[in-house]
């Protein structure tokens, strides 16, 4: 998750897949290359009008099937480490600034991504598992995961050590 990740000792790493969100995507693009391919004359794919809507669609979501297609939890000594796709979204947590956590499971209109939600924010790319932690100063972050019993167990872990 970090260019220093060996030199920490990890007491925690777990990645979750987003198998639906890919699955929803890879349809979407389908979807457009048909429409493309029904809406200009004979398949062509020089239609400028038709190329000016669907490559722009297709980057959008290629680059969110990218970003998103994991969230990956990280714990040390130090924080608290997430980090969504290859990495280019994280966030982190220190340790000290952590002041409670539990399992909870998220109401599905809470959904998927990353935005604020009542109490906080959410960190999500599958399912309604999530722990949710409690900062010192009060705010909340709702942390998406499909190991819900394995990372409260590490943060627990990770405050007796």
């Amino acid at each position: 998750m970090s260019s220093d990740a060996p030199l920490r000792p990890i007491r925690y790493r777990h990645t979750q897949r987003a198998g639906l969100l890919q699955f929803l995507l890879a349809g979407i693009v389908v979807l457009a290359l048909l429409v493309l391919i029904v809406a200009t004359p004979a398949g062509s794919l020089r239609d400028p009008v038709a190329l000016a809507v669907l490559i722009p669609v297709l980057a959008v979501l290629a680059i969110v099937l990218v970003l998103f297609s994991s969230l990956s939890v990280e714990l040390d000594d130090e924080a608290l480490r997430i980090a969504f796709g290859p990495g280019l979204v994280r966030h982190a947590w220190p340790l000290d600034r952590i002041q409670s956590w539990r399992a909870v499971r998220n109401p599905w209109w809470h959904g998927w991504g990353i935005h604020r939600v009542p109490g906080g924010w959410l960190y999500n790319v599958a399912g309604f598992e999530a722990v949710e932690v409690v900062l010192a100063d009060g705010r909340q972050r709702r942390i998406g995961t499909d190991d819900p019993s394995g990372l409260a167990a590490a943060l627990e872990a990770g405050r007796r050590a």
